[in-house]
C-alpha cells in the first residue's frame, strides 16, 4: 500500500480530498437510502433517539431530561426537507403542528415534549428506560 494518500495535490495548488468509510456507522448516510428509510433503520438501531430541528430548545430539554437520569439518547438533527418524513413515524402532541422533536424509546414512538413530560411524570419513563436496557442498577 506505498503511494497511496487521502488527497491529491495538483499542480495548480488545488487539493482534493479522497474519502473512504473507515467504519461502518449507524449514524452513516448512505446515498441510496431514502429519508424514510434512514429514519426507519435509525429508530430501530438506536434505544432512544431524538429527531429534531437545528437549535430546537424543546430538544434541549427532551436531552436534560434523559441526562439527569443517566440516559444520553441519540440525537438525529433533520433538515426542513427532512421533517415532513418523520411524521408518519410519530404521534403528535396536540400541541400546533410541530413534527419534531420527536423521541423514540425501544422502537416506538413516544412523541415531542409534551408527551415525554407526561411519560416521565406518570412514572413510567424510568421503567421503559429499565425495560429496553438502557437504564441498569434501578430498582422498581
Amino acid at each position: 500500500m506505498h503511494n497511496l494518500r487521502p488527497y491529491n495535490l495538483h499542480s495548480d495548488g488545488e487539493l482534493t480530498l479522497q474519502l473512504t468509510p473507515s467504519t461502518v456507522s449507524p449514524l452513516a448516510i448512505d446515498g441510496s437510502e431514502s429519508t424514510p428509510m434512514r429514519i426507519q433503520r435509525l429508530i430501530n438501531e438506536n434505544p432512544v433517539v431524538i429527531f429534531s430541528r437545528s437549535e430546537c430548545y424543546m430538544c434541549d430539554v427532551m436531552k436534560r431530561l434523559f441526562y439527569s437520569i443517566g440516559v444520553y439518547p441519540t440525537v438525529i438533527e433533520l433538515e426542513d426537507d427532512e421533517i415532513a418524513d418523520l411524521a408518519a413515524f410519530h404521534r403528535h402532541d396536540g400541541a400546533g403542528d410541530a413534527v419534531a422533536p420527536a423521541v423514540f424509546i425501544g422502537g416506538s414512538s413516544v412523541g415531542g415534549l409534551e408527551n415525554l413530560v407526561g411519560v416521565h411524570l406518570s412514572g413510567h419513563l424510568v421503567s421503559k428506560l429499565v425495560e429496553i436496557g438502557v437504564l441498569q442498577g434501578v430498582v422498581l
